[in-house]
């Protein structure tokens, strides 16, 4: 992985826009060798947590974590 103060360009730029109080998030830092791979997760979690639905952004979020949960994954 690449870390944020390491990042240039693309990777730099596409960091700064995900960029939360935290840092840059693990889940998106596994991308950092192949920024086309960061861009296609960053579009399809926006497309399912943000998109149109039959289901609420809460339910969404909710079924997120169950599934972690599940997984035994702390994220």
């Amino acid at each position: 992985m690449v870390d944020e103060a390491d990042a240039t360009g693309e990777l730099a730029q596409m960091y700064a826009e995900q960029k939360s109080a935290w840092g840059v998030d693990h889940i998106l830092k596994i991308h950092s060798l192949n920024p086309p791979s960061l861009n296609a997760h960053v579009v399809l979690y926006r497309t399912l947590m943000y998109g149109r639905s039959g289901l609420s952004r809460a339910r969404r979020e909710m079924i997120g974590v169950v599934v972690s949960a599940l997984n035994h994954c702390p994220y």
